[in-house]
């Protein structure tokens, strides 16, 4: 019988997201591809440290322990790498003894065509162009920046932060603030304030993981869910009034009105925070596991008009395009 992965959170990752590869990545930048692939092989029973995820797909895969005969969430390896340098993150899984048998190593092809083929909820990965593919193919994904010095993730426990406008909700809200000011975003979330806003990159995660809680009491629950925005006093209305709709209820909720995110995030602290502002995740990630959701076109969005901050290098730099083994 056909493993079925519906009713499952299923997570798409990169080797550089789960594991740390900098230094590897370094080789294919200066020496090119035979070199990284010489040295993987070279090294592939030598251990890996935990990369930004790690310690979200650790806790998510615990989850598969709390219910008997039901498993909850899949995670799903996707690597530009040979099957051949692949062996070496397979190594480091079960090295670090996580619940991963599934992967997807394309040498060097394109990702996104298999991220609906494996049922993909969210890709996570280092690479900013794999990312935004998979946004513009319609599936969630976010690019993470590098882990925080002396992060330690909370225990017994799954706590996901999210930016709301543009991430949970559409950008139609943000592109007026962009467009008209702070005045006209007051004036349109006012009129519109018991209508629910439209669903935007990240929201079906949130529904995926409302679901998980349902299979919980409130006391026993291992998820807890936090919104953390810029919003405040009137327009926060409206996103209590779209969780309704959605009949989704989050834990905590910060409106900030433009206080910075960071403070608030490390007092929470997230296993992992998506924004899709540059400025905003690179302030983040200096406390917490950060990813940025590009809203930039495709299936997910509309082109971010907005300027964001400049991004910092980690952000920027390439993941598994550091680990593809050929450039077809």
């Amino acid at each position: 019988m056909a493993y079925d992965l519906s009713g499952m959170l299923v997570i798409g990752i990169s080797s550089r997201a789960l594991f740390d590869l900098e230094h590897e990545n370094a080789i294919y930048d200066t020496e090119g591809v035979t070199a990284y692939s010489d040295y993987q092989r070279q090294h592939e029973n030598d251990p890996l440290e935990p990369g930004t995820a790690f310690p979200l797909v650790k806790a998510l895969l615990r989850l598969n322990t709390l219910i008997p005969d039901r498993r909850l969430v899949e995670v799903v390896v996707i690597s530009r790498n040979s099957p051949d340098t692949g062996l070496r993150a397979f190594n480091a899984i079960e090295a670090h003894k996580l619940d991963i048998s599934r992967a997807a190593f394309t040498g060097g092809e394109p990702i996104v065509h298999y991220l609906e083929a494996f049922k993909i909820d969210l890709f996570l990965s280092r690479d900013k162009s794999d990312v935004q593919a998979a946004i513009d193919g319609g599936v969630a994904a976010a690019q993470l920046y590098t882990a925080p010095t002396n992060y330690v993730a909370p225990e017994n426990q799954i706590r996901i932060a999210f930016d709301g406008d543009a991430v949970l909700f559409s950008r139609e809200s943000e592109q007026i603030y962009a467009e008209k000011g702070l005045e006209a975003f007051v004036r349109h979330e006012q009129r519109h304030r018991n209508k629910a806003m439209k669903e935007g990159p990240l929201a079906k995660l949130l529904f995926a993981l409302a679901e998980i809680q349902k299979q919980f009491t409130p006391e026993t629950c291992p998820v807890r869910i936090a919104i953390v925005t810029a919003r405040n006093s009137p327009a926060h209305k409206r996103v209590i009034h779209t969780l309704r709709t959605w009949n989704v209820t989050v834990d905590e909720a910060f409106f900030l009105g433009g206080l910075p995110k960071a403070d608030v995030l490390h007092a929470f602290g997230a296993h992992m925070f998506f924004d899709d502002q540059e400025g905003h995740v690179e302030l983040a990630s200096a406390v917490v596991p950060s990813g940025r959701v590009p809203y930039e076109g495709g299936a997910l969005g509309v082109r971010n008009v907005r300027k964001s901050p400049k991004a910092s290098p980690a952000a920027v730099a390439d993941s598994d395009a550091s680990l593809e083994t050929s450039k077809h």
